[in-house]
């Protein structure tokens, strides 16, 4: 493991003996507190003389020393982490808010070393020092993503506030052991004043670049230069989509379904050729997209061009004085925001319910992939679709956030990551639209010890390795019952040894490269971390370099196994080619620790016994399960998740509910019954 100094900012290795001193160390001091922790003390904890803990640390200020960095380090990863996975300036204060408010670093345990600290930093010169570093890296964090909105000074100044209301608010629950606020009443309340105070200030001009310029992951070739759609041009667009819309919606649903069909008989006729942008837009080995990416949008406009015709009302028998019904009318315009993972896929699935209605929609694609939506747009209305109802706009957070504030906006459907779903909903909160969020996950797939166990294997395979790993539904963290995880771990090092990594182009390949080198640094910043944490590392774990491997962002298939939950790969999402496998004895204990998770979008159960594998269903809190198989989509079936994996379904007639609204009519069948 590599801790690396909060105040040099180099690496001081440890092995694994200096690492149990150091978790010793935290121990001591939640229990015992900064005086009462000695040398000697940490050395009886850990079983060893007391002579070893000199060795390592000198003395007692050694030992305190590298535990404040231990900590202080694992603190900034928790930060880098998260704002690696941040696109936006705003999302990079989030990043700073929610890591420095994370489970990690509130639990009992860490809280009290921390305040031991905090207590004698301004004593000892060595802790003063670190804690020193640890503000000025927030500070710096913040600052640096607040320039998007103020000045360098005003950045600063406004940095500082937030810093010490984390510090301050850290402080107050920790001092109360987390009893009179919870974390995550703590976030959003943070989240809240930030967001008020950037919407008062002056914000600076935006540095967002004028164009967008997405690349070929297999080469880190610039593939097109695409203008950024401004927010004038979102009024525009609007007032298009507002004439349009009116034609659309006045149509019969049989009238719209039918172009919805012819939509996707074109999709299928140009597959090849649809799915060939997409692979050298994303990266994905074109094995996949010729079979999944565009056909499984045709699918989906094909579905809701059948549904179009059902969209209706109810009829409803109130007696002899009256009657009522139902109208279940469309929303308006609708704004769709995608993800990078599956650029055609999201924007039918977005776009075929929204138009099944009778809505317009105005998509933004992700822009590192925005390539295949500017030809669903011209074969829309190829098709025959009225101008303006469906619309690409391109660009940047500030596209997104001036497309979801528009006045004339009524619903916004993302497919996102969670800071970003909460920005979104914020945003749209203020103009009180009704929002759908399609998040990530840190799913669960359990294998029982009665499983077919090359079915198994193919199931924890196409969950953590398809579409690279970078999907949100993934069962990343693979459970398998500990009498035949031996079995289980021959059978998958095997097979994932045999997968082919290459030219996404290639036919055979099966392994391309991740969509971007952010997202490579990402994964490779993930599965460091876990190194680090001493989890088991089984198989890949490295970045491909070498010949064309060092112009694409290639990550090896990776394998770790881990016997309990603490390490910090079994909470976050990687979105990467990497598979955390962990033993369990009990059927009760699997469900404990696959429901253990601030996500619930997936899961699934490997068994051949179908009561228990409805039982476990039953009991897993996820919104899109599957038993025996895993991240199969067919149309019909909604896709959501629960807690903070999202809100509301796509795909399937549950769909319907999130574009459309209900009108409901009382028709009287006599005279008024007055009493005046």
């Amino acid at each position: 493991m590599t801790v690396t100094s909060a105040t040099s900012g180099q690496p001081s290795r440890l092995d694994g003996r200096g690492l149990q001193l150091i978790e010793m160390t935290i121990d001591s001091l939640a229990e015992a507190g900064f005086a009462g922790t000695t040398l000697a003390g940490i050395a009886g904890r850990a079983g060893v003389s007391s002579g070893l803990v000199a060795h390592y640390f000198k003395d007692k200020n050694g030992l305190l020393e590298a535990t404040f960095r231990a900590l202080a380090f694992r603190h900034a990863e928790a930060v880098r982490m998260r704002m690696l996975n941040a696109e936006t300036p705003r999302e990079r204060v989030q990043a700073v808010i929610d890591g420095s408010l994370s489970r990690e670093e509130i639990d009992a345990r860490t809280c009290t070393a921390w305040l031991a600290f905090w207590g004698q930093a301004l004593r000892h010169p060595a802790l003063c020092r670190v804690q020193r570093a640890y503000q000025s890296r927030m500070i710096s964090n913040l600052t640096h993503a607040l320039r998007a909105f103020h000045s360098r000074e005003e950045a600063r100044k406004t940095a500082a506030v937030i810093a010490a209301m984390i510090d301050g608010a850290w402080l107050r629950g920790a001092l109360s052991n987390w009893a009179e606020i919870d974390p995550e009443s703590l976030r959003e309340m943070l989240t809240r004043v930030v967001d008020d105070s950037l919407a008062r200030g002056t914000v600076a001009p935006q540095k967002a670049p004028a164009r967008v310029r997405p690349v070929n992951p297999a080469t880190g070739e610039t593939i097109a230069e695409i203008p950024v759609t401004t927010a004038p041009e979102i009024d525009r667009m609007v007032e298009k989509a507002k004439a349009g819309q009116a034609e659309w919606a006045a149509l019969s649903g049989t009238e719209r379904g039918r172009v919805l069909r012819r939509t996707s008989d074109i999709l299928r006729d140009r597959n090849d050729a649809l799915a060939e942008i997409e692979t050298r837009n994303t990266g994905k080995p074109v094995m996949e997209t010729k079979a999944v990416d565009i056909i499984s949008g045709a699918d989906c406009l094909e579905y809701y061009g059948g549904v179009a015709a059902t969209v209706a009302g109810q009829f409803l028998d109130l007696g002899a004085a009256a009657f009522g019904y139902t109208r279940r009318e469309p929303l308006g315009i609708c704004a769709g925001i995608g993800a990078w993972n599956y650029p055609m896929q999201i924007a039918c699935w977005k776009a075929a319910p929204a138009l099944a209605c009778g809505n317009a929609l105005i998509f933004k694609p992700a822009e590192q992939t925005p390539m295949t939506a500017i030809e669903l747009e011209a074969i829309f209305r190829e098709a025959g679709l009225p101008e303006g109802v469906f619309q690409v706009a391109q660009g940047y957070g500030e596209t997104g956030r001036a497309l979801i504030s528009h006045p004339d906006i009524a619903k916004v459907s993302l497919t996102g990551s969670v800071p970003t779903g909460k920005l979104v909903m914020g945003e749209a909160a203020r103009g009180l639209k009704p929002t759908t969020l399609e998040l990530g996950g840190k799913s669960p797939l359990i294998v029982f010890e009665d499983a077919d166990l090359d079915n198994a294997v193919s199931g924890a395979m196409m969950a953590n390795f398809y579409s690279t790993g970078q999907v949100c539904s993934n069962g990343t963290r693979v459970f398998v019952q500990r009498s035949v995880l031996k079995a289980f771990m021959d059978k998958l090092t095997a097979r994932t040894a045999k997968l082919r990594i290459g030219d996404p182009f290639d036919p055979e390949t099966q392994i391309g490269p991740l969509v971007s080198a952010t997202q490579r640094d990402l994964v490779m910043g993930h599965i460091d971390r876990a190194k680090r944490e001493g989890v088991k590392l089984v198989m890949g774990g490295k970045r491909l370099t070498g010949g064309t491997y060092d112009h694409g962002f290639y990550v090896e298939p990776t394998i770790f196994q881990a016997e309990d939950d603490c390490a910090a790969i079994v909470r976050d999402e990687v979105f990467g080619p990497v598979m955390l496998v962990l033993p369990f004895d009990s059927e009760d204990e699997v469900i404990a620790r696959a429901n253990a998770t601030e996500f619930g979008l997936a899961a699934g159960v490997f068994t051949r016994d179908l009561m228990r594998a409805h039982g476990v269903i039953a009991a897993l809190q996820a919104g899109t399960c599957w038993i025996n198989d895993y991240n199969v989509t067919p149309i019909e079936l909604p896709f959501g998740g629960y807690k903070q994996s999202g809100i509301g379904r796509e795909n399937g007639l549950a769909a319907i509910e999130h574009y459309t609204r209900i009108k409901s009519v009382y028709v009287a069948k006599g005279d008024v019954d007055a009493p005046y």
